[in-house]
């Protein structure tokens, strides 16, 4: 399994970057490849100072070892050794009416000091950061989500959409979501009802829907004149998105204690944001519109 995941990731990579880079029709990714001096290493794309794009990153890892005495006492694990394989991906694009996206899809597998595969699951999910809201495009965004799932089961989306709601927020900022969330999961182990094999395929339907719910909206809003007005909003709300990242997501915090490769982990944050003290949009407009919907939407049938 570990070798037909992180192939695929390779090639989702690929066909992420290609698409990202004829969308923005100017940009290039730039690649770095590194290694890992605890076992595996990476290949870390970025793109920035394109048309469409401002700044994003498309990155694949596969690494291996001793598993770090944080993930120990996080996983209530003795002493093992793990594998570890996945794609994230953030893209901040430039025109404030296209929304910032985040994904991910990563596999884990878990050994005893003997080489005994102990534990193994499969993790990930989308999440869309709008700083305009077009109900046109949340709805399409959850519903390409939603139809990835339901052919595995059409009780996840709604659970795996609570997940998402759950986990996107900022606990310090009274519970306000980053944005209008998606689908997130974690810890999906092979059972009975659910192999191995069609876990494999659950991962690989949400990654293949990735462009599909994330290019009709960058297509449609990406030349949307806008001024600096627009340009200061955008700002401000990546401030957000900074504060959840460096406060709450399990990923970069785990990253940040397990002397993960700050590059990459930081690759998340934008190349520019805003702090205002107590700002507050003015009532009626369509910045404070946004903030009606940082909180659990039914974007299906909104």
């Amino acid at each position: 399994m570990r070798e037909a995941f992180n192939s695929y990731i390779l090639e989702l990579q690929n066909r992420i970057c290609l698409a990202l880079e004829a969308e923005d029709g100017s940009a290039k990714f730039i690649e770095d490849k590194w290694d890992r001096p605890e076992g595996g290493g990476g290949i870390t794309r970025v793109i920035s100072n394109g048309t469409v794009f401002e700044k994003g990153g498309v990155n694949t890892s596969a690494v291996h070892g001793r598993l770090p005495d944080a993930m120990q006492e996080a996983f209530k694990v003795p002493d093992s050794n793990f594998f570890a394989c996945g794609l994230s991906l953030v893209i901040h694009p430039v025109n404030p009416y296209v929304p910032t996206i985040h994904a991910n899809w990563r596999y884990f597998e878990l050994y005893d000091k003997l080489g005994k595969k102990i534990d193994s699951w499969f993790g990930g999910g989308s999440d869309l950061t709008p700083y305009y809201i077009f109900k046109e495009d949340g709805r399409h965004f959850h519903t390409t989500l939603k139809n990835a799932m339901d052919g595995f089961g059409e009780d996840l989306y709604p659970k795996y959409k609570k997940h998402c709601d759950e986990y996107f927020i900022n606990k310090h900022r009274n519970n306000e979501a980053r944005g209008i969330g998606g689908v997130f999961y974690d810890y999906l182990r092979p059972d009975k009802e659910f192999t191995a094999d069609k876990l494999f395929e659950f991962q690989q339907a949400n990654g293949n829907a990735f462009l599909e719910a994330y290019l009709p909206i960058v297509s449609k809003r990406k030349a949307i004149a806008f001024t600096e007005k627009e340009t200061e909003w955008q700002e401000i709300r990546r401030g957000r998105y900074v504060e959840f990242n460096l406060v709450h997501d399990r990923g970069t915090l785990f990253g940040l204690k397990t002397n993960g490769r700050i590059e990459s982990i930081l690759m998340s944050l934008p190349p520019r944001a805003r702090w205002y003290y107590d700002y507050h949009p003015e009532q009626g407009t369509m910045e404070a519109e946004l903030l009606q919907y940082l909180q659990p939407t039914d974007w299906i049938n909104i």
